[in-house]
C-alpha cells in the first residue's frame, strides 16, 4: 500500500458524503446535543454491564436508542479527545497530544486550541446555530483560548481538568468558574450546575436551533458527592483527606444520570424531542471506575483507555434498542453534526472523521477502517496493533473479535500483518505531527 493510499483511508470523511436528511436547506434544522463524561469507564452503566452503579437514565437513553459497542475516544486522556471532538481530526494536528497541565511550572500548561482551528461550534454558529458550552473545557487556560473564541455563545464553567465540585478551586488552588471571559461566584454541586445551565440554555434557545455541549467533570476526582464538604480553597474541609471512593463514586455517577435524565425531560416537555440529536460518551477511560471486559484503563492504549460507553438517541429517526458494533470514534461527531445540520466542512479542510448519520438512522456499515491513538496503538477492522503496551513491552497485535481482553498475542503468527500495521502507525505519526513553532498561538 503507497502512502497516498495510507492517508486516504485515514482521512476517509471524504468518502462519506455529508448527507444532510432532515437537516436540508429550507427545512427546520435539528438540534444537536453533545453530553461527555469525564472518565467513566465501559462498564460504568447498567446498559454496559455494571451491576454496582445505578444509571437509569442513560439506560433509558440505551432502550430508546442505539448504543455502540466499539466506540472510542481519540485519546485516552481528557484534553487531546476534546480537540479532537472540536475539529473533527485528530488532535495531534492542533498539538495537543497530551494533557493541558494545571501546574503554570510545566510547559504544557501554556498550549491550548489555537483560534485558527475549525470547530464544530464554529460552523453551526455560521449556520444560524445558538452555541452553548457548559463545563469542563480543558483546551487552554488562558483567555485567548476560551471557548467563547472558538464558536460558543455562550460558556459557563471551568478551564482546567477538574476542579473542588463545591469551591471550584481546580488543584493548584486557583478557582476556576467562568462565565465567558470573566470569572463568577456561583454556589452550588458543579454537576448540578452544568445540569442547571444546560437546561437554561435549552429553554432560552427553543425556538431556533441550537447545539449544546455538555461537558461534565463527573465522574473525574476529587471524589465529592452533593453532601461532601470542599476539599480546596478558603472554606476546605480541614479533615483528613476526602470521601471514600467507594462510596462517593457512585454518588458521583448517580448525580451525573439524574441530570442526564432531567435533560431529556425537558427535551420532551418542550416537543423538542424529534427534532434534537443527542450522543453520550465518555472522553477516555476509568480513572476510578470499571473497563468492565476490556484490558488497561486511563491514560493506557490497550482498549480499556480509549473505548468508552455511547450512546445515540433521537426519536423517530434512530430505531428504538438498536445494539451498533460498527468501529466509532469520537472525530465522527464533527462530519455526523455537520450531515444533521446539512452544513458543508470548508473547502479544502479534510476531516479525519466520517459521518455516522446513515449508520445511525439505516444501519449503513462504515466498512474498513483504520483508526490511531497516540502514535503507539491502531486498529483495522477486528485486528489490533499496540507498541509497547503498560505491563507488556514490545509489539502486540490482538484480533478483537476473538480476544476482545488482549490476551492473546498473535504478532509472532501475523509478521506480515504486523509489519503492514507499522508502517501504516509510522506514515500516520507523519502525516499528523504539528510543525515546530506552531504549538501555541
Amino acid at each position: 500500500m503507497t502512502k497516498r493510499e495510507v492517508l486516504k483511508s485515514v482521512g476517509s470523511a471524504a468518502a462519506l458524503p455529508l448527507v444532510a436528511g432532515s437537516g436540508a436547506a429550507g427545512a427546520e434544522r435539528p438540534n444537536i446535543v453533545i453530553i461527555l463524561a469525564d472518565d467513566m469507564g465501559y462498564g460504568d452503566a447498567g446498559c454496559f454491564g455494571s451491576r454496582d452503579l445505578r444509571t437509569p437514565h442513560i439506560d433509558r437513553l440505551a432502550e430508546t436508542g442505539m448504543r455502540w459497542t466499539d466506540f472510542h475516544s481519540s485519546g485516552n486522556v481528557c484534553s487531546p479527545t476534546r480537540a479532537g471532538l472540536l475539529t473533527g481530526r485528530y488532535q495531534q494536528r492542533a498539538g495537543i497530544p497530551g494533557v493541558i497541565n494545571a501546574d503554570p511550572k510545566v510547559a504544557a500548561h501554556h498550549l491550548g486550541l489555537r483560534t485558527s482551528e475549525v470547530t464544530f461550534a464554529g460552523l453551526l454558529k455560521g449556520a444560524g446555530y445558538a452555541t452553548g458550552i457548559f463545563g469542563k473545557w480543558h483546551l487552554g487556560y488562558t483567555r485567548n483560548f476560551n471557548p467563547v473564541h472558538h464558536g460558543f455563545d455562550r460558556f459557563r464553567g471551568f478551564v482546567s481538568g477538574n476542579i473542588d465540585y463545591h469551591s471550584h478551586y481546580d488543584r493548584m488552588g486557583t478557582y476556576d468558574w467562568w462565565e465567558g471571559l470573566e470569572q463568577v461566584e456561583e454556589e452550588g454541586y458543579s454537576t448540578h450546575l452544568i445540569t442547571k445551565h444546560a437546561l437554561q440554555f435549552i429553554e432560552q434557545h427553543k425556538h431556533q436551533p441550537f447545539c449544546l455541549y455538555i461537558a461534565h467533570e463527573a465522574v473525574h476526582s476529587p471524589w465529592q458527592g452533593p453532601g461532601d464538604p470542599a476539599l480546596r480553597g478558603p472554606g476546605k474541609h480541614k479533615g483528613r483527606g476526602g470521601a471514600p471512593k467507594e462510596r462517593a463514586f457512585p454518588e458521583m455517577m448517580e448525580e451525573m444520570d439524574k441530570g442526564i435524565g432531567e435533560v431529556v425531560e425537558t427535551l420532551k416537555r418542550l416537543d423538542l424531542e424529534q427534532r434534537t440529536f443527542v450522543f453520550f460518551f465518555s472522553d477516555n477511560g476509568p480513572a476510578g471506575g470499571s473497563a468492565g471486559p476490556l484490558r488497561g484503563r486511563k491514560g493506557h492504549n490497550w482498549e480499556g483507555g480509549h473505548r468508552v460507553p455511547a450512546v445515540a438517541w433521537w426519536p423517530g429517526r434512530i430505531e428504538p434498542g438498536t445494539v451498533c458494533d460498527e468501529l466509532g470514534i469520537s472525530l465522527d461527531l464533527l462530519p455526523t453534526m455537520l450531515a444533521i445540520a446539512g452544513v458543508s466542512a470548508p473547502d479544502g479542510h479534510p476531516l479525519d472523521g466520517v459521518n455516522l448519520l446513515p449508520t445511525l438512522t439505516q444501519k449503513a456499515r462504515l466498512g474498513d477502517r483504520k483508526l490511531f491513538w497516540n502514535g503507539k496503538a491502531m486498529r483495522h477492522g477486528p485486528w489490533k496493533l499496540i507498541l509497547d503496551g503498560k505491563g507488556s513491552p514490545g509489539v502486540g497485535l490482538y484480533n478483537l473479535s476473538e480476544d476482545l481482553g488482549e490476551q492473546r498475542n498473535l504478532a509472532a503468527e501475523h509478521p506480515e500483518r504486523v509489519e503492514t500495521m507499522l508502517a501504516e502507525l509510522e506514515m500516520w505519526k507523519e502525516d499528523v505531527t504539528c510543525q515546530p513553532g506552531k504549538e501555541k498561538e
